[in-house]
């Protein structure tokens, strides 16, 4: 992949987050749910108006490419790029105007990572990344914590919709974190909570049930901050893996093995 290329593919997902950001923001105030895809599983006017805006910058520039998003599923081309879209990361949060939403856009070539955009709202902090170039916030180049022991780190977590066996397994995971850390906290957008991780905010996330468009733009972003991200028994992690968990190097191994006791 050359250089140049790439910056336009990032240039591209960049307007498309900030299209969708205007979008957004001019409709926090009046946000209604349209759908409901499960009992508090929310879908907005606003996420399909983001959806479509999105897609639209995206094909008027690359029509033969990939796309999976979250509302409209997939468009697949003869393609060996694919863009993973996520409108509007934090529905429930946005509908209820509480600051904790994004815009998630990511774009993989062969099926491998090429690049990562997630925009941070209603603060509007921009996190971005490709392969090899380092992560940025806001153009800065942003590295994840140092924190070397779990008794002194903060965690983050989310939970499914659904309250089934790995809801409730969860559960007793915040439970002992909480014991043996400085806190878990539980904010409702996994592409934000990746990127916390990525520029230090905290030190450690994991998550079952998610979706491609949950994790594909964070993980880029996340391991070109130096975290290690993987599935939850450390296995090496796909978007289309469910379950994730990143961290940084020096509690990565703690928190997985403190995780798997739940499920051996």
């Amino acid at each position: 992949m050359r250089p140049l290329e790439t910056e336009k593919f990032l240039n591209i997902a960049v307007e498309a987050s900030l299209a969708s950001s205007d979008i957004i923001m001019s409709s926090l105030n009046g946000a209604k749910v349209k759908d409901y895809k499960g009992k508090a599983d929310l879908v907005t006017k606003t996420d399909l108006e983001s959806e479509k805006i999105i897609k639209a910058i995206i094909r008027s520039n690359f029509p033969n490419h990939n796309i999976l998003a979250e509302e409209s599923g997939k468009e697949f081309k003869d393609s060996k790029f694919l863009w993973v879209i996520d409108p509007l990361d934090g529905t429930t949060n946005f509908v209820h105007g509480y600051p904790s939403f994004s815009v998630s856009i990511a774009l993989y070539f062969l099926n491998k990572p090429l690049l990562g955009v997630v925009l941070e709202m209603p603060n509007l902090k921009m996190y971005s990344a490709i392969i090899g170039e380092g992560a940025f916030c806001e153009g800065v180049p942003i590295k994840c914590s140092d924190t070397s022991t779990l008794k002194d780190s903060l965690l983050v977590t989310g939970f499914d919709y659904k309250q089934n066996k790995f809801w409730k397994k969860n559960m007793e995971l915040f439970k002992h974190f909480t014991s043996i850390t400085h806190g878990v906290r539980r904010l409702g957008a996994a592409s934000i909570d990746i990127c916390h991780i990525a520029s230090g905010k905290a030190d450690g996330f994991w998550e079952f049930n998610l979706k491609p468009w949950d994790t594909a733009a964070g993980v880029i972003i996340a391991k070109e901050s130096g975290a290690v991200v993987s599935k939850i028994n450390g296995d090496d992690f796909s978007i289309y893996d469910k379950s994730v968990l990143v961290a940084n190097r020096n509690i990565y191994q703690d928190i997985k093995e403190n995780i798997n006791t739940y499920f051996n």
